[in-house]
């Protein structure tokens, strides 16, 4: 069955090219448009697509207050598209926040090294996100909203943002969750943990539980543009008690600090007598698809650390991180990957699974307090 899409968007120039994009693939339908978000949050509500496609700049009713609304009334996987500028970033991460599952470049050239490359993006993204079920674990938009009361101009607008969020319900309990296993035991020298589709609000969740005296550095991998990770480094760093920034080219790792790999380039650790610093670099190899890339970073760990590293892959398209993540397995390393209930996209944690690497397998919301007790916060 085909998965049925309302593309959302005030350039009819826009609209008609990602429409006649997307049903190059027999698999996908567009059953409407809309010109702004007002009109989104109606025609999502009349028309229960299984997917939207989200323009963030629009008239009468912006991107993200109409993600905002449809999540809050009729929740519903949703594409942002967004500029590759400072303010295109903060603002797609603001929808990201608000409920929308993942987002692409506007300029398509901005996705892929070609043309061919960018249209299957497109296409892939919507299916994967069109075919998933919402994950059902708490947002932090949600937490955030129910602690504070709503503006002035959420209670005017037609679905009030403070109404309970039927998109994110928590799990409910379950007897010998990953929450109630014991420490294994094993010392640790730093943690890495890879994502993509899913990954920012997933690393949000995880980091923000994480407690100031946090034992050991984080090494951050998240498919993103260049134009994304100062800003999202940034966000996480004013919410999470541990420091976060993006990685630098030198930094030495410490403790209690999350380096974030720079979109655009790769990062790797170096053994530096008895320090660790980091390499980042520009990545031209055709072979590498990703930049960055959670294999490579993952194999640089392995290489520094050996055994000493607690892995994590999250929720994300493709298979990045499994040649990685074997690699510290070989070494004796510890990998966890995130259960399929509240992955937005089971491929990454599904590939390491598949591939008999991972020795936990844990819900989203269980992540950070199995990951504190396990290193002995």
């Amino acid at each position: 069955m085909a998965v049925k899409v309302l593309v959302v968007d005030d350039s009819s120039f826009f609209r008609r090219r990602v429409s006649e994009i997307l049903e190059l693939d027999s698999d996908i339908k567009v059953i409407d448009f809309a010109v702004n978000g007002k009109e989104a949050v109606e025609k999502a509500a009349q028309l229960k697509p299984d997917v939207i496609t989200m323009d963030v700049e629009m008239p009468v009713l912006d991107g993200i207050s109409a993600v905002k609304q449809i999540m809050a009334s009729n929740p519903t996987p949703i594409l942002m598209f967004s500029s590759l500028t400072r303010e295109g970033a903060s603002a797609t991460l603001d929808a990201l926040d608000a409920g929308a599952l993942d987002f692409l470049p506007k300029k398509f050239e901005d996705i892929a090294r070609n043309s061919e490359e960018a249209i299957k993006s497109l296409q892939n993204k919507v299916k994967e996100i069109g075919r998933r079920r919402l994950p059902r674990f708490v947002s932090p938009f949600a937490t955030r909203q129910a602690s504070k009361p709503a503006t002035s101009q959420e209670l005017d607008s037609n679905t009030s943002i403070s109404q309970p969020d039927r998109t994110f319900q928590r799990a409910a309990p379950v007897s010998g969750s990953s929450a109630s296993l014991k420490a294994s035991g094993k010392k640790y020298q730093v943690v890495a943990i890879g994502t993509s589709t899913g990954g920012p609000v997933a690393l949000q969740t995880i980091l923000t539980q994480l407690p100031s005296n946090f034992p050991h550095p984080i090494l951050l991998i998240q498919h993103m543009p260049a134009a994304f990770t100062p800003a999202f480094a940034s966000r996480l760093n004013s919410l999470c008690k541990i420091r976060v920034k993006e990685a630098q080219q030198g930094d030495r790792l410490e403790p209690g600090v999350a380096y974030l790999a720079p979109g655009g380039q790769q990062m790797m650790v170096e053994a530096r007598g008895s320090s660790k610093t980091l390499r980042v670099f520009e990545d031209d190899s055709p072979r590498i698809t990703y930049k960055p890339s959670v294999d490579v970073t993952f194999a640089s760990a392995a290489k520094a650390y050996h055994g000493d590293v607690l892995a994590i892959v999250l929720t994300g398209m493709g298979a990045d991180g499994r040649d990685g993540a074997r690699m510290l397995k070989q070494v004796g390393a510890t990998i966890w990957a995130q259960d399929e209930k509240t992955c937005v996209v089971y491929g990454m944690p599904q590939a390491v699974a598949n591939a008999g690497l991972a020795s936990e397998h844990i819900a989203l919301p269980e992540v950070a307090a199995r990951l504190n007790k396990e290193v002995g916060c």
